[in-house]
């Protein structure tokens, strides 16, 4: 039985966001990627991959989210970054303390760009992942309009 833990909110977005700048033909433009909050998802420095049942609601999408495996946040990344997304207030959180705070206001939570400050429902706990898609696509999809306007 494997115990460990798996990427999953993260990644959906990540590759939610990229299908969605690909069919507008605005690749060249961004760079789009995830990052862990927690080291739980790292195993002697390698990254667990996306978690099955969100690989599969990706693929129903007919989105792929092949090679992926997860990768720390580290301070570092703050000047590397135009802006920081984060799933719920504890990734904010966590955000805030690995980042070492958010001096240029960078760092914002996916469902505020919807005008709503909930968090991404978490499948971890409620098992829904189709539900998950739907929010993080909704955000997605608000933040770059929010970006390309």
């Amino acid at each position: 039985m494997n115990t460990q833990p798996y990427i999953c909110r993260s990644p959906m977005a990540e590759f939610i966001l990229k299908d969605m700048v690909k069919r507008k033909g605005l690749e060249s433009e961004f760079f789009i990627s995830s990052s862990a909050t927690s080291a739980e998802e790292i195993w002697n420095g390698v990254g667990n991959p996306v978690y099955p049942p969100a690989r599969a609601v990706l693929e129903a999408h007919s989105i792929s989210p092949d090679g992926k495996h997860a990768v720390q946040l580290t301070a570092s990344d703050y000047n590397k970054y135009d802006l920081l997304i984060g799933m719920d207030s504890a990734n904010i959180r966590n955000m805030k303390r690995i980042l070492r705070g958010d001096s240029d206001n960078k760092i914002r939570k996916l469902m505020e760009y919807t005008g709503s400050g909930a968090d991404v429902s978490d499948p971890w706990y409620t098992r829904d992942f189709e539900r998950c898609y739907k929010d993080i696509y909704k955000g997605c999809e608000a933040l770059l309009k929010a970006l390309t306007e």
